[in-house]
């Protein structure tokens, strides 16, 4: 369906796209992989007409190829869904489906009942239901990919590229897509699946193609490489390597922070979890169980109906993010765009915004020594940018993440809460996480992580706690922690 040879696409100072090889075989899912700057964005901008080759080739459909722009790609059959939907939340199903092609009656005028008809077909032919009449505003995000899909649908496509599907979706959400995904391949549908998830590329993909640096590095059959070939084609490391190994191993402190029969109205049951200091614990369990909820106690952002914490053996009060700081325990959310990052601001603003008095001398705010402190932060993370001054929104989110882990590293003495730490992020910049996650272990701060990923769980947790409809179903200590064990804990029937 689509053949791509030596494409190159520079922009100033940057060489994006080096001599790379790209093809997509109608009828197949074909993964395209590889960190942060590795040039997928970039390369799915060219096949989508939005950037035009400064060399190479494009077939499409059998013949050369030359888009002037993406109108002239969607014409031809090929659809992009970016991450962001481009969606009118006040606007129907129906109307968002057929946006720009509206059903119209011989009067010229939209012809309302026809566009719901229409939507409604469309969405049953690949068993999606969804109400053709409801507001996109008041879907679930899962719904709202499946109305993309669905707008892409309204065209003949041919080529279907996906950014991060499930970025924003989890458990049977996941599943669902994978489904459509499927049956659109059957349909004779070429699909290139972008994704940070390498289980993900196992479960649905027919072939991967990774780049590194811009180049073309391989295209395998996904049955003929493992996850650690794949892993290493990507970063230039084996997959033992993903994980580094603790350099104070040692024995866990004492307990630093204690929750005991938390309650938290509708979504966590008589919780308790013990964090020790120098140690690494995970939270597992299931979308749903209730994690984020108790680590948003801990740290004093929603309330608790019953329930103590304790701080070094004393029961403390903790009703605001402000006393959690002051008590040495940080955050670092899920949502980094949403709630972790200022991101209309540099790097420097981000880095210290936890800790903003500490800058301010005769009500004059110390921009000197606020530099000195990004540009310290910026070299032990090693975050990649041009310095302090650096807008965060330009950043990859792997750098994005880890301004975010500096900032609560320089407050969280007691206890740093990781709340998904690399969701989004590519394999390199996962290392370097988990890195940063183990020297501040190494310093005797308790580290607590919540991850869907079970792969992480397993390869950096010294002590795994598993929940369940908020309700802790056991704990996995040294020794006993493996997927099959932390599965069986997050599926365990609740008693009553």
């Amino acid at each position: 369906m689509l053949s791509l040879k030596g494409i190159r696409k520079g922009f100033p100072g940057v060489r994006a796209l080096n001599d790379v090889d790209f093809d997509v075989r109608a009828g197949e899912i074909h993964a395209l992989v590889g960190e942060n700057g590795a040039g997928k964005s970039t390369l799915t901008r060219v096949i989508a007409g939005v950037h035009q080759p400064d060399e190479g080739a494009i077939e499409f459909d059998g013949r050369p190829t030359v888009w002037k722009g993406p109108g002239d790609a969607k014409r031809a059959g090929v659809h992009v869904i970016y991450q962001e939907f481009v969606l009118f939340p006040h606007l129907s199903v129906a109307e968002n489906i057929f946006i720009g092609h509206e059903r119209r009656n011989r009067l010229g005028l939209v012809d309302h009942r026809r566009t719901r008809a229409d939507a409604r077909a469309l969405l049953e032919r690949f068993g999606i239901a969804i109400d053709p009449a409801r507001l996109v505003r008041d879907l679930s995000v899962a719904d709202q990919q499946m109305v993309e899909i669905a707008k892409a649908l309204v065209h003949d496509v041919k080529l279907l590229i996906l950014d991060e599907p499930t970025a924003v979706i989890a458990g049977r959400e996941v599943d669902v897509l994978f489904e459509r995904l499927r049956r659109l391949r059957d349909a004779g549908v070429a699909i290139v699946y972008i994704s940070h998830r390498l289980e993900e590329i196992f479960a649905l993909c027919d072939r991967v193609t990774i780049l590194k640096d811009g180049g073309f590095v391989a295209t395998r059959a996904i049955g003929e490489v493992s996850r650690d070939q794949l892993i290493g084609f990507m970063v230039g490391r084996e997959l033992a390597e993903l994980f580094p190994r603790r350099k104070g191993g040692g024995e866990p402190g004492p307990v630093v922070v204690e929750a005991r029969g938390v309650e938290i109205a509708g979504r966590v049951r008589g919780a308790s979890i013990a964090l020790r200091a120098g140690e690494i614990t995970g939270l597992a369990g299931m979308v749903g169980a209730g994690r984020s909820e108790l680590a948003l106690a801990l740290f004093g952002a929603i309330p608790m109906r019953a329930g103590e914490i304790l701080v070094d053996g004393r029961p403390v009060r903790i009703a605001t993010p402000r006393r959690a700081i002051e008590l040495g325990i940080g955050l670092v959310t899920e949502d980094r765009k949403g709630q972790g990052l200022a991101m209309l601001l540099d790097v420097a603003a981000n880095v210290t915004a936890s800790t903003l008095p500490e800058f301010s001398r005769a009500s004059l705010f110390d921009g000197a020594r606020e530099k000195a402190v990004a540009e310290e932060a910026i070299a032990s993370f090693r975050i990649t940018c041009r310095g302090p001054g650096t807008p965060v929104s330009v950043m990859s989110g792997g750098n994005q993440q880890k301004v975010v882990v500096a900032r609560w590293a320089r407050t969280a003495n007691r206890l740093l809460i990781l709340d998904e730490p690399t969701r989004g992020v590519d394999v390199g910049a996962k290392t370097e996480i988990y890195r940063i996650m183990q020297e501040l272990a190494d310093r005797g701060v308790a580290i607590l992580m919540i991850s869907s990923e079970l792969p992480e769980i397993v390869g950096m947790s010294e002590r795994v706690v598993v929940m369940r409809e908020g309700v802790v179903t056991g704990e996995l200590g040294p020794g006993e922690i493996d997927e099959e064990a932390v599965i069986e804990l997050a599926t365990r029937r609740l008693a009553g």
